[in-house]
């Protein structure tokens, strides 16, 4: 045993530790953020992770401990890691020292994702980590204070956490490596931008209840509209409010810069029009080309649904010779995820888009048809439970499928801005070169991303507190 003094020198000694019964290696990544922030916390921790030695039975030494040295059991809860044999032995004894402690509050389930109860914790409350890891290690050392749980005087982490981190890291190459942005440039925008308004007296109900429906992007100053589309286009869809013509037109490079002074538009708001009409034009073709749009708490997404990919479909992406397969749309958990993306327009350094992307979660009723989860913290919890278990080659791929579901044969996407003119974008992400490149760790192969149970489900990513 350690010879570490603990705050309470009165207590049986020989119950130190808080050990952590957990399923190998779906919780790790959960394990090794909890358990050096219990030690920070002047608690003990055991985990199978770094306590067993070369040449030990684990399973006797897991034994052991949570028989002799464990003054709390901190379960992992949920339904892969409660379907495990080991997990459930664990169960096994802890309810039996629950017993004869006797501590009714020996087992502290923890719970990670949607779990059935099991014998042993049946009636037991457990601490929610599911939507945050922080507020669940919050509630979780206030439950341990509560229930006097011995401390060290002076905490001590063990370096075998950051060991153990660093021996999973991946290792650098001395080689250079092709790096793909989320980076869509735009190659070209219509030289003029005009300034459009009624040549007579407009009924400002029609204007209001035109601007939402119209085909292009549009942003209203003073008595009219800054728009690359022509009076011909405001008249054909501004019904009812009659004739409309160009009061002035500004360079696209002048007004990006410097801003349009006759109409008193300064370089900030001229920067920030701009974006935003930028943004319009990719949204109103993504709903032209049969996307979904969904608002999001930081901005609109464009879903893709059926009609655009079947659901398990494989969407082909890449260069000849460098094709691989990527879903849009699949079922995880019972539920269906849709994938789809964000897209910020920005002038800086040069005129990109900037893609953020996203999943959307519907439920199945039993002919497997789908209604959108309207709960926001329930999408949360869903993508990190099952979004958050994709590596970032999956995430990349979706993303490649996306842009060339967007695009189809094209290398070039075109977003119309008027009738007949466009801002021409190019389909391929920016890439970049760098110095260095990365063991790859996983060698999946063209389609292994989707082959692999782990994209569909798994571990959680690290959340900082």
């Amino acid at each position: 045993m350690s010879a570490k003094t603990l705050v309470d020198d009165s207590r049986d000694t020989a119950r130190t530790k808080l050990f952590i019964s957990k399923a190998t290696p779906g919780d790790d990544a959960f394990t090794l953020w909890l358990a050096p922030r219990l030690e920070a916390a002047g608690y003990e921790v055991f985990a199978d992770i770094l306590a067993l030695d070369t040449g030990d039975s684990w399973r006797e030494k897991l034994t052991a401990t949570l028989q002799n040295e464990a003054v709390k059991m901190l379960l992992c809860c949920s339904t892969q890691t409660l379907s495990r044999t080991g997990v459930m032995q664990e169960i096994g004894i802890a309810a039996d020292l629950q017993r004869r402690l006797p501590d009714p509050n020996f087992i502290l389930p923890m719970r990670l994702r949607d779990y059935q109860p099991v014998f042993g914790i049946a009636d037991t409350q457990h601490i929610d980590f599911e939507n945050s890891w922080a507020v669940g290690l919050d509630k979780l050392l206030k439950s341990l204070a509560r229930q006097e749980v011995p401390r060290l005087r002076e905490p001590a982490i063990q370096p075998e956490w950051a060991a153990y981190h660093r021996r999973r890291s991946i290792r650098l190459r001395d080689e250079p490596e092709t790096m793909t942005s989320n980076w869509l440039r735009i190659l070209s925008v219509p030289d003029q931008l005009n300034y459009v308004v009624p040549s007579g007296a407009a009924n400002n109900t029609a204007l209001k209840e035109s601007e939402s429906k119209f085909d292009y992007p549009l942003v209203p100053h003073a008595e009219g509209y800054l728009s690359f589309a022509s009076p011909l286009d405001f008249e054909s869809q501004f019904l009812g409010v009659g004739a409309f013509k160009v009061q002035d037109s500004i360079s696209y490079e002048h007004f990006v810069e410097k801003g349009a002074p006759r109409l008193d538009i300064g370089p900030r708001d001229a920067a920030a029009t701009m974006v935003n009409l930028l943004r319009q034009a990719w949204e109103k073709h993504c709903k032209r080309e049969g996307f979904f749009a969904h608002q999001f708490s930081n901005g609109e997404a464009q879903i893709v649904q059926d009609g655009k990919a079947g659901v398990g479909q494989r969407i082909p992406w890449g260069k000849q010779g460098q094709r691989r397969n990527s879903m849009l749309r699949n079922i995880a958990r019972g539920k269906l995820w849709e994938f789809g993306v964000s897209a910020r327009a920005n002038l800086f350094p040069f005129p990109h888009y900037r893609l953020k992307s996203r999943v959307l979660f519907s439920d199945l009723d039993s002919d497997q048809q789908p209604t959108l989860i309207e709960e926001h913290r329930v999408q949360h919890r869903l993508r990190r439970s099952i979004a958050g278990a994709w590596r970032n080659k999956a995430w990349h791929g979706r993303l490649m499928a996306f842009v060339e579901v967007l695009a189809g044969e094209s290398p070039y996407i075109a977003l119309p801005l008027g009738s007949g003119v466009h801002v021409q974008i190019d389909a391929m992400p920016i890439q970049a070169t760098s110095p260095v490149s990365a063991r790859q760790t996983n060698q999946l192969g063209e389609d292994g991303e989707e082959l692999d149970m782990t994209t569909l489900g798994g571990h959680f990513e690290e959340e900082d507190a």
